[in-house]
């Protein structure tokens, strides 16, 4: 099968589109002929070595897909050949940079008819992290306020129009280029971060949920009201210590389920939650892919067409 795969650690160069072995489906599992796979943040960490060091190559990253089923393992009894689904990977696993993949069968989702392939895929990980982090760790409430940094990536995007469907006031930062996106999105207010500081005009939050990481995650304690907690998901693997006395740090964990995925399927299909804006690739186009995403300026969701 075709795949975008590394054979050592380095920039978006050391991608390697070409043919590797077909995986097969073990007890439990699904192969899935792969339509779509997106393009995370954490892809281009794997691939730099910035999330750690791998030594099992030829190496296919990616994360979460949307496909049909081709064949299923002894004892899955909930898929047959031919059904639509979408999914993450594993904890530990990888490869939606391929044409088929091989995974637990349990953590698949069946895909509604009105969600294309690409929809689909754009929505797994993104929506995973999301409800997780909001709904799950922040446990976010109506009437509540929260800070979302990063208003304009994937997961931040679902996460706004998430908490607003929950009844939530919600503040989010993001260039000005990308406000009107945001206020399509249902946010409240929006904050410039090429002119203006946050901790200037934000304060007595309720909640924080953190998708930037470095200097913006500390600060983010400074507009947390008493009692208030934060969520973070780009600090490098764990939640930074409070410097607050009563402002809990939390780190979601984002198991892989499908329940969530249900329940993100339930919020797009009854409008609560809209696709994200998509830019397509190629998976052949990998390394120019890669390239726009690690810049971290893209709008939405990358997705590689595959089929």
């Amino acid at each position: 099968m075709k795949a975008a795969y590394i054979e050592a650690h380095g920039g978006p160069e050391a991608l390697t589109y070409g043919d590797i072995l077909d995986p097969v489906a073990g007890a439990g599992e699904a192969l899935v002929d792969i339509h779509a796979a997106s393009v995370n943040g954490a892809d281009w960490k794997v691939r730099s070595g910035a999330s750690g060091m791998i030594t099992d190559f030829p190496y296919v990253l990616g994360r979460d897909f949307s496909g049909v089923v081709r064949a299923v393992g002894d004892g899955v009894e909930e898929f047959e050949a031919g059904d639509a689904v979408f999914g993450v990977c594993d904890v530990g696993q990888e490869g939606a940079y391929a044409e088929k993949i091989a995974i637990k069968a349990s953590i698949l989702a069946s895909k509604p008819d009105s969600l294309s392939h690409m929809e689909a895929a754009s929505l797994a990980l993104i929506g995973l992290t999301a409800l997780i982090s909001v709904e799950d760790t922040l446990e976010l409430k109506r009437g509540e306020t929260i800070l979302i940094q990063g208003g304009a990536g994937g997961v931040a995007g679902f996460a706004i129009e998430l908490a607003k469907h929950i009844g939530a006031k919600v503040i989010t930062t993001a260039s000005a280029a990308n406000h009107d996106y945001l206020r399509s999105l249902g946010a409240d207010e929006i904050i410039d971060y090429n002119t203006q500081d946050f901790v200037d005009v934000v304060s007595d939050c309720d909640a924080v949920f953190e998708t930037v990481g470095g200097d913006v995650a500390v600060r983010s304690f400074e507009v947390i009201k008493p009692g208030g907690r934060a969520a973070f998901i780009a600090s490098g693997g764990k939640a930074p210590e409070s410097p607050r006395e009563g402002v809990r740090s939390l780190r979601p964990a984002v198991g892989r389920d499908r329940p969530h995925l249900e329940r993100i399927v339930e919020l797009v299909t009854s409008g609560a939650v809209r696709v994200p804006e998509i830019t397509e690739y190629r998976l052949s186009n990998a390394v120019a892919a890669h390239r726009i995403s690690e810049a971290r300026h893209l709008r939405g969701k990358l997705v590689f067409k595959v089929r």
